[in-house]
């Protein structure tokens, strides 16, 4: 079976498995970019630890859940977007100001809109998370 989004995979498996109330869910394949997501998550208290615990073939992650995600999930198409713009795409994936983050590819490195709009970068939209 090919897999197209793999962080949109791991994503939805996250947000089902908060849905009935797992301790914890599995994602597949590891990726740098899977790892550095869920490292803002956990940052910002959405999930607690998260490990790798199958290094063969892709790799499996274990990520144990504390039930803070309502939902979570990856933009498509990755809109470029200029520091101008991040309101417009806060107000169209955020229920509410100030309540949960997007994540952004930015020149610096995957970071928050938060942390782009205070350095002052624009980038890719990559996921959202409540």
């Amino acid at each position: 079976m090919a897999m197209n989004d793999t962080l949109a995979a791991a994503m939805s498996n996250i947000v089902n498995a908060e849905k009935i109330g797992k301790d914890f869910c599995f994602a597949r394949p590891v990726s740098k970019m899977l790892s550095t997501i869920l490292g803002i998550m956990q940052d910002r208290k959405y999930i607690g630890n998260f490990e790798v615990v199958d290094k063969g073939r892709g790799g499996v992650m274990k990520i144990n859940l504390i039930g803070a995600v309502n939902k979570c999930g990856v933009v498509k198409p990755r809109f470029s977007v200029t520091k101008a713009e991040f309101e417009k795409f806060e107000k169209r994936y955020l229920p509410a100001k100030g309540f949960g983050f997007i994540v952004i590819s930015t020149s610096k490195g995957l970071m928050t809109l938060d942390e782009a709009r205070e350095k002052g970068l624009g980038g890719r939209l990559i996921a959202f998370v409540y």
